[in-house]
């Protein structure tokens, strides 16, 4: 990276968050002193006892800007996730239409949204979330399967409307009068619930909000941002082109595992936004087993195991190019150009998490598809394997903070290459052509805590071979992000 190059990014860059950040960090500086002064004072042996406790803990335990008022059945929180991005000119000796842009640039998005949430009953509760989103990913999201911002909505033409990202009704069905507590939020307003129940819930919802969660590698608001971080790159999971689906969803949860099943609408095209509601034509199955013990200590480790089976009208990669004739009107085979039809897609992931202490852990995930059939809903991903680092910044007392480093490497089937190669795109990927190579990606971040509920994170993610090609990059893409928890 040059000079020149760098300079700009930190003037860029820096120019646009620097308000938010320094009010942060002054925030903090002028608040955090006195707190930890008083953590650290010692009472006297012939102290008074102490008084009771406030009603508001201090401020640099509360992670959310305004203390949320202990209503017993509503719920109201908001989030604003910034995130903004660059990279350097990169070695490109081609590209396409779906290349990512060897050119330096820079992009930000924002992902503004409001949780809401009535709980009618100890068993039965309604939950609507509203969201806005806007600004650009870079080169649109298009060029890596892996892509470097989770929260980037992939079609820019898309109404910058707010609209509701969620609105689920759950319902919990006890089997057990042994009661555990349970953290309340905004997927779920109980503060205990039967150790042994189903839990149904219905309507619209995005799949990974219950489906191969983790610890450590989930939240692009906290954590990670990459796609196939934070989410199993070859779990072409069902949704519409901003992540959603309607569906139904059913797990039976014991004490040492759950086991969840969900059906939902895919969507009529790649990266639809419309879903299909001919369930006869088009539908999608998941199922997951997760298992919780200890295995090094005494820390609780928990292995995840799933499986999906998507039936849409995909195409096949290797009748696109059988069927293919090179003409100056067709100079690249087309995955789309075949009548309506419903094909099947199959995959599987596993997904593990080791925590070794309280503030640090190891996680992993593998996922693998057949490979043969379109790409569809989530990226151009057919083989994945990950293992990384997480945590927080207990060890020197900042248990708010949040820090990580992983290293993830992609791949796709044979068939898959051979079309991409011979020219043909996909909804993500298509440089014209293709010198086939794994996509490799190391990312590591950390998100500083400044005060209640503002979250500055710095991040790095270096990627090798963008878009399985062996022919271009890597590529350096420094982050910053700034989330705000209301």
């Amino acid at each position: 990276m040059s000079k020149r190059g760098i300079r700009k990014f930190i003037i860029g860059r820096g120019m646009r968050l620097a308000p938010q950040l320094l009010a942060s960090c002054l925030l903090w500086m002028s608040c955090g002193p006195a707190l930890r002064a008083q953590e650290n004072t010692a009472a006297p042996d012939n102290a008074a006892p102490a008084a009771e406790p406030s009603v508001l803990p201090p401020d640099d335990s509360l992670t959310t800007m305004f203390h949320h008022p202990e209503w017993d059945r509503l719920w109201l929180s908001g989030q604003a996730n910034i995130i903004s991005q660059w990279h350097p000119e990169f070695h490109s000796p081609y590209q396409g239409k779906n290349s990512l842009t060897p050119e330096a640039q820079d992009a930000s998005s924002r992902v503004l949204t409001l949780y809401t949430g009535w709980r009618a009953t100890n068993k039965m509760e309604f939950l609507c979330d509203v969201q806005e989103t806007g600004g650009h990913g870079l080169s649109e999201a298009l060029g890596a399967a892996g892509f470097f911002n989770l929260d980037v909505v992939r079609n820019p033409l898309l109404s910058k409307a707010p609209y509701v990202a969620r609105l689920m009704w759950h319902q919990v069905i006890a089997l057990s009068g042994k009661k555990v507590v349970a953290e309340r939020g905004p997927y779920s307003l109980f503060r205990e619930l039967p150790e042994r129940r189903l839990e149904v819930r219905f309507g619209k919802f995005s799949m990974v909000d219950f489906f191969d969660l983790s610890t450590y590698g989930t939240d692009s608001n906290l954590q990670f941002m990459n796609w196939a971080v934070d989410n199993n790159g070859a779990y072409d999971y069902v949704a519409d082109t901003r992540g959603f689906t309607f569906g139904a969803l059913v797990e039976y949860h014991d004490r040492h595992w759950a086991l969840r099943f969900a059906e939902g609408l895919m969507p009529k095209v790649a990266n639809g936004i419309h879903l299909d509601a001919d369930l006869g034509r088009a539908h999608s199955e998941n199922v997951e087993l997760e298992l919780r013990g200890r295995v090094i200590g005494k820390q609780t480790a928990i292995v995840r195991a799933m499986s999906y089976v998507n039936h849409a009208n995909m195409g096949d990669y290797a009748d696109a190019v059988n069927n293919w004739h090179p003409s100056a009107a067709t100079p690249a085979p087309d995955i789309t150009a075949h009548p309506l039809q419903t094909t099947i897609k199959y995959g599987f992931g596993l997904n593990f998490e080791q925590p070794f202490t309280d503030w640090l852990g190891v996680f992993g995930r593998w996922g693998w598809n057949e490979g043969q059939h379109e790409s569809f809903a989530y990226t151009e991903v057919d083989q994945t394997w990950q293992i990384g680092v997480g945590g927080n910044g207990g060890r020197w007392g900042r248990r708010n903070d949040h820090l990580g480093m992983v290293f993830v490497s992609n791949g796709i089937s044979r068939d898959h290459a051979q079309y991409l190669a011979n020219g043909g795109d996909g909804f993500i990927l298509g440089d014209g052509k293709l010198n086939y190579g794994r996509e490799n990606i190391l990312e590591s971040y950390y998100t500083l805590h400044a005060w209640r509920g503002i979250f500055p994170s710095v991040g790095l993610q270096y990627m090798v071979n963008p878009g399985y090609n062996r022919d271009r990059g890597p590529v350096i893409v420094p982050t910053l992000r700034l989330h705000v928890d209301f």
